[in-house]
C-alpha cells in the first residue's frame, strides 16, 4: 500500500469530563496504519470538557474541536460528516461514556472492508463502578432489562438490523440522508430503517465489543429511558415499523398496572397485579446478584422497573402528544 488510508473518528460529547480523556487516548492509539482525523462535536459542555480537549489537541494536532449549537448527537455526526477531510471514505463514530477495547478503529474499519457491509455496528456490555451503577449495569446487561437485544446479548458476528453504531461508508451514510436531528435518542434505529430499506448491509462485530458506563442513578437513568420511549414511539409513527415483542412488553404491563390500580379502588385485590410485577422483578434482580455473587447486582430489579416503566411512559406520551408534531418527511440533514 503506497499510502496510508484516510478515516475519520467522530466523538460527541456533551459533559463528558469523565471519560473523554481516555476515549481521545484510546481511539488515537495503534493508528500508524492510518491518516486520520479525530472531530471532537461538543454540544455546549458547561464541566472541564472542551478544556481537556484542547489540552490533549496540544499534543496531537489531529483532534479537532467543533462546536455543535443543536446540541444533540444526531446533528454533532451530520456536522462532523460535512466537515470532515474529504479523504475521508469511512467514519467512525465514537461516543464517550464507552471504554474501547485494543485497536478498535481497525478492527471495526476491517470488518467493513472484509464483509462489504456498508456499516458496521458493534455489541457492548455495561460495566458500572459504584453500587448504584452496578446495579444498573446488571439490568441492562440482562434479559430482564434488555429484552433479549441483539448488541446487548449477543457477541457472535453476524448480519443485524441494528446495533450500536461504529463504522459507516460515507457515501452511503450522506446518500441515505444522515441522521434526523429531530431525534435526540434513537437516531441510530432511525437511520437504520432508512438504510435497510435503501439496501444497506449492516453487519455487527463481536471482537470490537466495547464497555458502556451506565447512568449513576435511577433518576437518570428514568430520564434515559424515557427519552428511549420516545424515540421508539417516533420512530413508529416514522416509519410504521412493526414493533416487536420485547418492544411492546413494558408497555403492555404499564398499563396493565396502571389500569388494575385504577381498578384497586373498587375491587383491592387488583393491587396484587402491580405489587406481583414489583415482586417478579426484585426476584429475578435477586437471582441476578446471586449468579454475580454481588449484593450491588441483586438490585438489578429495582433498575429494570424504572427502566421498563420509564421507557413505556415516554412511549405513550409520544404517541399521544408528539404524533402531530413530527414532520414525516424528514429524513436527515446531510447533503453533499
Amino acid at each position: 500500500m503506497t499510502s496510508r488510508t484516510h478515516l475519520t473518528i467522530i466523538v460527541p460529547t456533551l459533559n463528558e469530563e469523565r471519560y473523554v480523556a481516555r476515549t481521545l487516548i484510546c481511539l488515537s492509539s495503534d493508528m500508524n496504519r492510518f491518516d486520520y482525523e479525530i472531530l471532537v462535536v461538543d454540544g455546549g459542555s458547561r464541566d472541564r470538557t472542551v478544556a481537556i480537549v484542547r489540552d490533549i489537541a496540544k499534543g496531537n494536532p489531529r483532534i479537532r474541536l467543533i462546536h455543535n449549537e443543536k446540541r444533540v448527537q444526531s446533528a454533532a455526526v451530520n456536522l462532523a460528516v460535512k466537515l470532515a477531510n474529504p479523504r475521508s471514505e469511512v467514519f467512525i463514530r465514537a461516543d464517550c461514556h464507552a471504554e474501547y477495547p485494543k485497536n478498535f478503529v481497525e478492527v471495526v474499519y476491517d470488518a467493513l472492508l472484509e464483509t462489504g457491509a456498508s456499516s458496521v455496528v458493534v455489541p457492548m456490555t455495561t460495566i458500572g463502578a459504584g453500587c448504584r451503577q452496578i446495579a444498573i449495569a446488571a439490568a441492562q446487561n440482562s434479559r430482564l432489562g434488555n429484552g433479549g437485544s441483539l448488541h446487548r446479548l449477543g457477541h457472535k458476528s453476524l448480519w443485524v438490523e441494528h446495533g450500536h453504531h461504529a463504522a459507516f461508508r460515507r457515501e452511503v451514510f450522506v446518500a441515505v440522508g444522515g441522521y434526523d436531528e429531530s431525534f435526540t435518542h434513537n437516531e441510530d434505529a432511525e437511520f437504520d430503517v432508512r438504510h435497510l430499506r435503501a439496501g444497506g448491509k449492516i453487519w455487527m462485530e463481536s471482537k470490537a465489543c466495547l464497555k458502556y458506563f451506565p447512568r449513576g442513578s435511577f433518576t437518570q437513568l428514568a430520564k434515559q429511558y424515557f427519552k428511549y420511549g420516545t424515540g421508539r414511539a417516533k420512530n413508529y409513527c416514522k416509519h410504521r415499523q412493526r414493533l416487536n415483542f420485547r418492544q411492546l412488553l413494558p408497555v403492555i404491563v404499564m398499563l396493565i398496572c396502571a389500569a388494575s390500580l385504577i381498578m384497586s379502588a373498587f375491587l383491592p385485590y387488583f393491587i396484587l397485579v402491580p405489587v406481583l410485577y414489583v415482586v417478579a422483578c426484585l426476584a429475578l434482580g435477586a437471582m441476578i446478584g446471586v449468579q454475580q455473587r454481588s449484593l450491588c447486582a441483586a438490585g438489578s430489579g429495582l433498575a429494570a422497573v424504572v427502566m421498563h416503566m420509564s421507557w413505556a411512559i415516554g412511549f405513550l406520551t409520544c404517541l399521544r402528544f408528539g404524533r402531530k408534531a413530527m414532520n414525516p418527511f424528514s429524513n436527515g440533514s446531510v447533503s453533499n
